[in-house]
């Protein structure tokens, strides 16, 4: 039996060797020739700027935006505004604890951190979207993807002054996609037919290598134009940051009944978001 164990251990010794040597070295990871994303990053906060977090942190939240939205998604945007100012959610699924999706899963809600590796760049989210894979080993667009919420992405690093150093990640992100999606918490949409796509260059700033810029543009149906923010995130000074966890449904007092969405009061009961909000179908409850 011992005798039997041996044999069966060099055997698995042999397979893995040759599969190893017919998939070739694994490339070397020279870390010198890529930026240093090390660290916790947080978004920029403008001051003076009210509302939530929003995709252009440059601007206010809501109508101060500006999107270049078209006459119809402008008034889907309004009906969305109009509901959130009576109690409702609006187009905004984050209470449904749905993931964010791109673009909005790069607002930097919660910390970011990079993770670059040869073939790879991981961007950990810790939000409702729990992180993104950029790929960047040079591989082509696949036949069939199936829809996520996050789209697939590929990139390339550019050394665009020529000192050996990367400079610039350029990413394209393209679906199909999940929907709904939005830009922001104030339900500001993104076209229902879910085939957006997005281009981002991502570049450490020249003056200030703690201050990171994700250069984004949007292509999407419900615009009249592509719409391009810079959005930019600063990196911790604790060389020990701490990471927070976030777990939606744990403190998510949100509850979708059919289309209506009402909130759970502290005893427990459903209360209704709006004025004249009707109540849930109980037709499958004994009366």
């Amino acid at each position: 039996m011992r005798h039997r164990t041996c044999f069966m251990a060099l055997v698995l010794t042999v397979s893995i060797s040759i599969v190893i040597s017919l998939a070739g070295p694994a490339p070397a990871f020279d870390e010198a020739k890529y930026p240093n994303l090390r660290g916790q990053w947080d978004r920029v906060v403008v001051p003076g700027l009210g509302g939530q977090p929003s995709f252009d942190q440059t601007r206010p939240w809501g109508h101060g935006q500006q999107a270049p939205l078209t006459p119809e998604y402008r008034a889907i945007f309004e009906a969305s505004i109009a509901d959130q100012a009576k109690g409702g959610q609006g187009n905004f699924t984050g209470g449904e604890c749905l993931a964010y999706g791109m673009p909005m899963m790069m607002m930097a809600f919660y910390p970011q951190e990079y993770v670059i590796t040869p073939e790879t760049t991981y961007i950990l989210i810790n939000n409702a979207d729990h992180g993104r894979r950029i790929f960047t080993d040079g591989r082509g667009w696949p036949a069939d993807l199936e829809p996520t919420f996050q789209g697939h992405s590929i990139g390339k690093w550019i050394d665009e002054d020529g000192d050996g150093v990367y400079d610039v990640l350029e990413v394209e992100t393209r679906g199909p996609f999940k929907g709904p999606r939005v830009y922001d918490a104030s339900g500001l949409p993104l076209h229902f037919d879910n085939q957006s796509m997005f281009k981002e260059r991502i570049f450490l700033d020249k003056a200030d290598p703690n201050i990171l810029h994700d250069v984004i543009t949007v292509f999407d149906h419900a615009l009249t134009r592509p719409w391009t923010v810079d959005k930019r995130y600063r990196r911790s000074g604790d060389p020990r940051p701490v990471w927070p966890e976030y777990n939606c449904p744990e403190s998510n007092q949100q509850i979708k009944v059919g289309n209506e969405r009402y909130f759970l009061s502290a005893d427990g009961f459903l209360m209704p978001t709006r004025k004249d909000q009707p109540p849930p179908d109980t037709r499958y409850f004994s009366k």
